[in-house]
């Protein structure tokens, strides 16, 4: 597979060894000081160590900032800001999962813009304007799931609350993007399991989302088809490059797609993220045919069209959603939040804060907060 180069409309180099020409990209522009972004996870793996010493070796001088975990809160921004600054950096890798392309269009904007994070967030009132000098950044993904590489928008947790929020903005768009499948080979199988089904869910949701963009439904049909076509060899044969190079592809389609809106399974997944600090893609994985379900009579062809896509016989609500179950159990990702120790104790403030998430207003027939009670009860 030879690297292929696009925009859409980020400048995109997708295949193997594009994290190289990331290398060549920066020193081409001229930088020479990049603060190197990644998570706890990614941080002590080998190729993250290799990767680090190609740029030490190509003549930049980089400064490393690892100190994200999974769902990132806000200080893992304000202390990436002062890692760029002590650096005296004059760019940013980000290299990582969501997560860790989240803090790093977070930094870029907190780098030189004044207050703080969350006076930028989308949708306040009185949001300070994104205006100020952005620093020049590229995105490196290692896991295929969120997207983040191709994205306008940074979802950190308020450090108190652990409410989810977003800053948004195009100026926030990696000016480019180096997709190498290679760097998901060491992607655990539940990660893998995990991410993948975060995907999934932004190509399927997005399908769904009420509204008309037709653009975006096309690729979140061809990202879904790439999915189920990807995402079980993904797991089940890591070393399968054509697999991993397939989810990768499914990932960012996923995340341009989702430019047209999302949905309720979103809105659930955030609520079990902040109530249960569980992973996103693994929280999407668990509620997507509980939630969707909540949704089949108000869309049956939308549905229709997806088990089309996904090749399955049954071409109903109910097929598809016997597909999603199916295709959980083939890749180990739970059937009921029991199994990750979510209990009905949790089923009040799981809703109120599902009703409250932005997300669920895009979903293609209106849900009240009981609705998500019973969805939660239903997937318990």
């Amino acid at each position: 597979m030879s690297i292929h180069q696009f925009n859409f409309p980020t400048h995109i180099q997708f295949g193997p060894a594009a994290s190289r020409a990331g290398i060549a990209h920066l020193k081409e522009k001229r930088f020479t000081r990049p603060l190197v972004v990644t998570d706890a996870g990614v941080a002590p793996l080998a190729f993250f160590k290799t990767f680090v010493d190609s740029v030490h070796q190509s003549g930049l001088s980089p400064a490393v900032y690892s100190k994200i975990s999974g769902n990132p809160v806000t200080h893992h921004v304000t202390d990436g800001v002062k890692a760029f600054h002590d650096h005296h950096a004059d760019c940013l890798i980000a290299i990582g999962g969501g997560a860790a392309l989240d803090v790093a269009k977070a930094i870029v904007l907190m780098a030189f813009h004044p207050g703080d994070l969350f006076d930028y967030e989308d949708g306040k009132a009185d949001a300070r304007p994104i205006d100020k000098e952005i620093p020049y950044w590229i995105a490196l993904p290692t896991t295929a799931g969120t997207g983040s590489e191709v994205g306008r928008s940074a979802v950190i947790s308020d450090e108190k609350t652990h409410v989810k929020k977003i800053v948004f903005s195009p100026r926030l768009l990696a000016p480019a993007v180096f997709a190498d499948p290679e760097l998901t080979l060491e992607l655990p199988a539940k990660v893998t399991a995990s991410t993948g089904m975060d995907a999934l869910t932004h190509c399927v949701e997005s399908f769904l989302a009420k509204g008309y963009h037709p653009i975006c439904d096309g690729i979140a049909l061809e990202g879904l088809r790439l999915a189920a076509e990807n995402l079980k060899r993904a797991v089940r044969q890591p070393l399968d490059r054509e697999a991993r190079a397939g989810m990768l592809m499914s990932s960012m389609m996923g995340a341009i797609a989702f430019q047209k809106g999302l949905g309720l399974t979103h809105s659930c997944a955030h609520s079990l993220s902040t109530v249960h600090d569980l992973h996103h893609g693994l929280a999407n994985g668990i509620m997507i045919d509980h939630a969707l379900r909540f949704n089949v009579p108000a869309v049956a062809d939308r549905f229709r069209r997806l088990a089309q896509t996904v090749g399955i016989d049954d071409q109903t609500g109910d097929g598809f959603l016997r597909w999603l179950a199916d295709l959980k159990t083939d890749i180990g990702i739970p059937a009921k939040l029991g199994a990750v120790g979510v209990t009905k104790a949790s089923i009040d403030r799981l809703s109120e804060l599902a009703f409250a998430d932005g997300c669920h207003q895009c979903n293609p027939r209106a849900c009240t907060q009981a609705d998500f009670r019973a969805i939660f009860t239903e997937a318990i």
